[in-house]
């Protein structure tokens, strides 16, 4: 249930227009007069005088509807404290209204009197079917969400729903709704506390898994076993999405392939599993199984209810599709996946694989124009159009002229980071250190809490084995930003050995590669274990490198230095 069955919403103008007087209602000829005089004081300009003949006429009649006018034409005028008086005046004549109460609760959040909302939530649970109450209890914290005092809310909240606390029925419900207000009143201790209190009453509700998985993270590592906990058991498939989609946003990727590959074998036919798992296979450059995956998610929501237009997961598909076909030289089955796709939201994705399809058969130019020729429905579809064309120059190795073409854009917006950070790393791959540099302190001066600026500049200098102690600092300071970013660690852990500590230096690659088996940190982790004397090692890690993306230039160019052949 919304919210909106716990608190009734104030109504439109269009919707407040005076119901006409109830069949056999208590209204005679003098009252009858009363409210329409009071619609004309309304219309007159004299929300007051309506409001009160209002107010009169329906304490006379005990009419609902009649209440109700009276706390419209108070809402319109803007006018809390009588819109409060009326609906507790309609409250009182009728005490078991649910609307009557849920307009005293609203009205009282919304002149932030929230003290005095304890009793009215209680009574609002209370007067809620037992089948539908969880649902209410766990709107509570929408209701409360624009509430300046949210230490104060959380108190309301907690006291209102101190009966709900140890019922079965109601425990997981009412904790995680104490929770959250916890949370949103900055009590990350409360918030966990609660979570462990309602998995203890109801280890199989979703409610106190989902509380926990907010807060998963590197700051709060206690709440991580809440969520494990919940998935040992017998999980809503949703549930263990959105672990995973936690999982990749903290880069532990190979986590989430752990727990996509229990739900696609647990829930085989939950769709968004199959293409997220697609989506990590073609990143790891596993195609075949990319797309397997891929084209099991295709099937299943051809065979599933309609999906709601906003839903991108197919759009993704079919370009996912496309470009796997394209990898393989298929170009034909590339262009035919794209056919599949017919949302102009959708037009300029597909015009740029369009146009990767035509770049890979020699045709860039032709590829470059079809990206410009695609229509503007927005000012930012200039920009995506101008980063399209960026991206297929940089995968072209047109490297001078994406730079080029970045230089112009800037010209025009000299202070937008992401130019900046992408012109920088065009000027590292034109070997112009000078320039990548310049631009990335820039981009710092900019943008001051920017990871990856941090450490793309450390990198830099660490990978030409200049200035190291000052790259370290930069690394750490992206560190500070970033934590667990396999790469940032990975440039930590390259710049170690280019200090000449090894072994802090292998301790730091393993850990990244083992969160994010990507191909340039097996080659710095392969040549770090190579100098150590673990060459088999290194050879089974340079191996899996070169299985992923076997046109890695890093790790050709570590094995062309260290003489190694694989």
């Amino acid at each position: 249930m919304a919210a909106g069955a716990l608190v009734a919403r104030a109504e439109s103008p269009a919707d407040s227009k005076p119901a006409p007087a109830p069949v056999n209602s208590a209204m005679g000829a003098d009252l009858f007069y009363q409210v329409l005089l009071g619609d004309l004081k309304v219309e007159e300009g004299d929300p007051g005088a309506g409001f009160s003949l209002f107010l009169d006429a329906a304490r006379k009649t005990n009419d609902a509807q009649l209440y109700q006018r009276a706390v419209n034409i108070a809402l319109q005028a803007r006018s809390g404290e009588s819109a409060l008086q009326a609906a507790r005046a309609w409250q009182k004549a009728q005490p078991q209204s649910r609307k009557a109460t849920q307009l005293v609760l609203q009205i009282l959040i919304a002149l932030n009197r929230v003290d005095d909302s304890a009793v009215p939530l209680k009574t609002a649970i209370a007067m809620t079917a037992p089948d539908e109450r969880n649902s209410v209890i766990s709107a509570i914290p929408q209701i409360y969400a624009h509430t300046p005092d949210k230490k104060l809310a959380a108190t309301v909240v907690e006291k209102a729903l101190d009966d709900y606390l140890t019922q079965p029925a109601t425990a997981a419900a009412a904790w995680t709704t104490v929770g959250r207000m916890r949370l949103a009143a900055d009590d990350t201790a409360g918030a966990l506390d609660a979570a462990r209190r309602g998995q203890a009453l109801d280890p199989q509700s979703e409610g106190p898994a989902m509380l926990a998985l907010e807060m998963t993270g590197p700051k709060v590592p206690q709440a991580e076993p809440i969520v494990l906990a919940y998935l040992a058991g017998k999980p809503a498939p949703e549930v263990r999405m959105a672990y995973v989609r936690v999982l990749l946003n903290a880069q532990r990727l190979r986590e989430a392939g752990q727990q996509l590959q229990i739900l696609t074998t647990s829930q085989p036919g939950f769709a968004p599993a199959w293409l997220v798992q697609g989506a990590l296979q073609e990143q790891d450059n596993d195609i075949s199984a990319a797309e397997a995956s891929l084209k099991h998610y295709v099937d299943l929501i051809k065979t599933q209810k309609p999906r709601d237009e906003s839903d991108r997961g197919p759009v993704q598909a079919y370009l996912a599709l496309s470009q796997i076909a394209e990898k393989r030289g298929d170009y034909p089955a590339a262009q035919a996946w794209l056919d599949q796709i017919d949302n102009a939201k959708d037009l300029l994705a597909v015009q740029s694989q369009r146009a990767s399809i035509l770049a890979r058969q020699g045709k860039l130019d032709d590829g470059l124009a079809l990206i410009r020729g695609t229509p503007e429905r927005t000012p930012a579809d200039a920009r995506a159009k101008l980063m399209a064309q960026v991206q297929l120059l940089r995968d072209n190795k047109k490297y001078q002229a994406a730079y080029d073409l970045l230089g112009t854009a800037l010209a025009q917006d000299p202070r937008d980071p992401d130019l900046i950070y992408d012109q920088a790393m065009l000027a590292d791959k034109l070997g112009r250190p000078d320039d990548m540099e310049r631009l990335l302190r820039q981009l710092i001066v900019i943008k001051p809490d920017d990871a990856q600026a941090y450490n793309a500049l450390g990198y830099s200098l660490a990978d030409r084995g200049e200035r190291l102690p000052e790259a370290k600092q930069l690394i750490q300071k992206a560190l500070q930003y970033a934590p667990t970013d396999p790469f940032i660690i990975d440039s930590l852990g390259w710049v170690e050995y280019r200090m000449g500590d090894k072994e802090e230096a292998a301790r730091l690659l393993e850990g990244a590669y083992k969160t994010r088996p990507d191909t340039d940190i097996a080659a710095h982790l392969g040549e770090v274990l190579w100098s150590l004397g673990q060459r088999e090692r290194a050879l089974s890690v340079w191996k899996e490198g070169h299985v992923a993306d076997s046109d890695n230039e890093t790790l050709k160019a570590t094995l062309k230095r260290l003489r190694v052949k694989l």
